[in-house]
């Protein structure tokens, strides 16, 4: 199972090594380690990404770090099988720096967080489909855009022949206006989209229309 620790330490060399040998020690595969913060007194937020074997308990890691000096844990939970920490936190510094352009900049750094061909974001206007952004190789409108615009969750689009081997997803969204819209990817020959791709696709795109002004 996955999990994401988020853990404090001091500030200097080794001392990523020393932690890494003690979530070994305690059973753990780390997969990512991102840098949250540097702060002034001397002490780092790291965000660790890592794996533990079905016998281990989550208190196995506390316990661990808690018994190396001057490192505190601020939290643990599960994170989605398959996702790249690392790509998720570039990705919502992007559209969160530019809230304005916030939906804008989440179809772009879809397509390479995701390992999509193509993002497309629509909404509907003067009562048709219309498009609001599209990444650079994303297909003209087209008419099952209705269809897309009509979903209700974050789901694997189906009924799409006309795609031949293009898989797709589609998540709905409501901006701070109140504006709904559709982001829908594309994905060429596969693989097919696993549920826990859908559910940070999900959270990606509400995060972008939390923040969008």
């Amino acid at each position: 199972m996955a999990f994401l620790l988020r853990v404090e330490l001091p500030d200097v060399p080794g001392s990523l090594g020393v932690l890494a040998t003690a979530l070994g020690g305690a059973g753990a595969d780390i997969e990512a380690i991102e840098i949250v913060e540097h702060r002034s007194d001397g002490k780092a937020l790291d965000d660790v990404l890592l794996e533990l074997p079905p016998t281990t308990m989550p208190d196995a890691l506390i316990t661990a770090c808690h018994a190396i000096e001057g490192v505190r844990v601020h939290w643990i939970s599960r994170y989605n099988q398959g996702a790249n920490l690392s790509m998720d936190l570039e990705a919502v510094e992007t559209f969160t720096g530019e809230p304005e352009r916030a939906i804008e900049h989440l179809v772009n750094v879809i397509p390479p967080t995701f390992r999509t061909d193509w993002a497309i974001a629509l909404r509907r206007t003067d009562g048709a489909a219309s498009i609001m952004f599209a990444s650079p190789t994303a297909p003209e409108l087209v008419p099952d855009a209705e269809a897309w615009l009509a979903i209700r969750s974050t789901r694997v689009l189906d009924g799409v022949d006309a795609w031949d081997s293009t898989l797709l997803a589609g998540c709905p969204a409501k901006d701070r206006n109140g504006r709904t819209f559709v982001v829908v990817v594309g994905r060429h020959g596969g693989p097919a989209f696993l549920a826990s791709e859908l559910a940070r696709l999900g959270h990606m795109t509400t995060l972008a229309a939390s923040v969008q002004t």
